[in-house]
């Protein structure tokens, strides 16, 4: 009798995790949804319309990217220019009042060449030429240089030919006259030297 039970109590028992071990693998097999999810596996993948608009959104931020460097490099040359454009500013800052002292330059030289024969006159020239010598240093401590021009060969970014001529003590090419001197102001010239040139 007690067999009979033991063994009836082992079929229940069997059955009972029979019942639990069916119904477990129901439930791996075949889980239960919420509503409104979806079953089908292929909603994890992006779909062309997605793809498209992730496409868009990377070109976009490509473009935005190009677009910032552009920026960043017309900044930087815009501010090189601008400390170039200062710097010769300041290199050249007198060069406007030296190109309108030239032509006084040019005639204190002219009236120093005359011929004079009393002592007034003399004095006269003396004190010309105090003042000549004042401009011509004030103005090489500026950086203002005289452009040589008569032996040496025709240059024509220092020198302007307006003659030509034939003289046996040149060679060919070589200023012989200079009618008007020439200048520079530091590296950059502000008046060419008028020059008779040797054929």
């Amino acid at each position: 009798m007690t067999n009979e039970k033991n063994n009836t109590i082992n079929e229940e028992v069997i059955i009972e995790n029979k019942d639990q071990v069916e119904l477990t693998e129901e439930a791996v097999i075949e889980p239960v949804f919420d509503e409104g999810e979806s079953t089908h596996q292929d909603d994890a993948d992006p779909t062309n319309e997605q793809r498209l608009e992730l496409q868009l959104l990377k070109d976009k931020l490509e473009e935005a990217d190009n677009r910032y460097l552009r920026l960043q490099a017309d900044f930087d040359n815009f501010r090189r220019r601008t400390r170039l454009d200062l710097e010769a500013s300041e290199k050249y800052r007198a060069q406007k009042l030296i190109t309108d002292l030239l032509p006084a330059l040019d005639n204190f030289e002219r009236a120093m060449k005359v011929e004079v024969d009393n002592e007034q006159t003399k004095s006269l020239l003396q004190g010309m030429d105090m003042v000549y010598r004042g401009l011509v240093d004030a103005l090489t401590k500026e950086g203002v240089e005289l452009i040589e021009a008569v032996g040496k060969e025709f240059d024509p970014h220092l020198h302007q030919a307006v003659m030509q001529g034939e003289d046996a003590n040149y060679g060919s090419n070589i200023v012989t006259d200079e009618f008007q001197k020439g200048y520079l102001l530091k590296d950059r010239v502000i008046r060419p030297a008028m020059v008779k040139v040797n054929q």
